[in-house]
């Protein structure tokens, strides 16, 4: 039985909750490795911060993830991308796929960590049932929603991060067209989030949705392997 709040459930309240910290550590972590590889732009901008105010984007930190919540999906979503330069990198190619790998990086370490604190908790803890609730579902989906954003961010499409390891198999020249490209990546991704799945659905009854099923055979069941100990599994 899930929490609730005021009679309601408190899920969607718990992931919102999960996502924020998740996103705002995905977008410092790439700022910061861009930092040490001697680009100042993020730093200088003030995108190092965790203050969330300085990372929001109002489509994909609120708008997003609370549609999804609601409609029960998987919560996912992104902040502003946080600005680099990559002519500062001593090599170009090694820069884009240490900066580009940061945020997943950050995110599986969170993910980790909050299974860890979670599963001692549940384990050696005595806590009643209430707070038993908060604790499961809460560890549960920071783990989930951090995995969420690895594996999605891990998807080699501009202009996720798991486009910067196709940078390092490009030439100079090729690479400064791909750079052309990557701002009108957005609606491969909004067609494979959204349109697929709506037109499937509509068309044939069956709804394909290959980022869903994707996640969950990532995501899904890693969080099931994280959570085992107290699962049962």
């Amino acid at each position: 039985m899930a929490p609730t709040i005021f009679g309601y459930s408190a899920l969607p309240f718990i992931m919102l909750l999960c996502f924020v910290p998740a996103i705002v550590v995905h977008e410092v972590a790439h700022g910061f490795v861009a930092w040490k590889l001697g680009d100042p732009t993020a730093k200088d901008r003030g995108r190092l911060s965790l203050n969330p105010i300085r990372h929001i984007d109002p489509f994909g930190t609120v708008i997003l993830p609370i549609a999804l919540a609601i409609y029960g999906g998987p919560v996912f979503g992104y902040a502003k991308p946080v600005p680099y330069n990559p002519t500062y990198f001593k090599d170009i190619r090694k820069g884009e796929l240490l900066t580009g790998m940061a945020g997943p990086a950050s995110n599986l370490i969170m993910s980790i960590i909050g299974a860890l604190i979670t599963n001692v908790l549940l384990l050696v803890g005595t806590f009643s049932a209430e707070v038993t609730m908060w604790i499961f579902y809460g560890g549960y989906y920071f783990v989930f929603i951090n995995l969420v954003l690895m594996f999605f961010n891990l998807l080699p499409i501009p202009p996720l991060d798991g486009s910067s390891i196709i940078a390092i198999f490009l030439s100079d020249s090729a690479l400064r067209k791909y750079y052309n490209v990557q701002r009108y990546a957005l609606p491969i991704l909004l067609l494979l989030l959204f349109v697929i799945p709506w037109a499937s659905s509509s068309l044939f009854g069956v709804q394909f949705n290959p980022i869903g099923i994707y996640i969950s055979a990532t995501a899904g069941n890693l969080t099931e392997l994280f959570f085992s100990p107290i699962l049962g599994g």
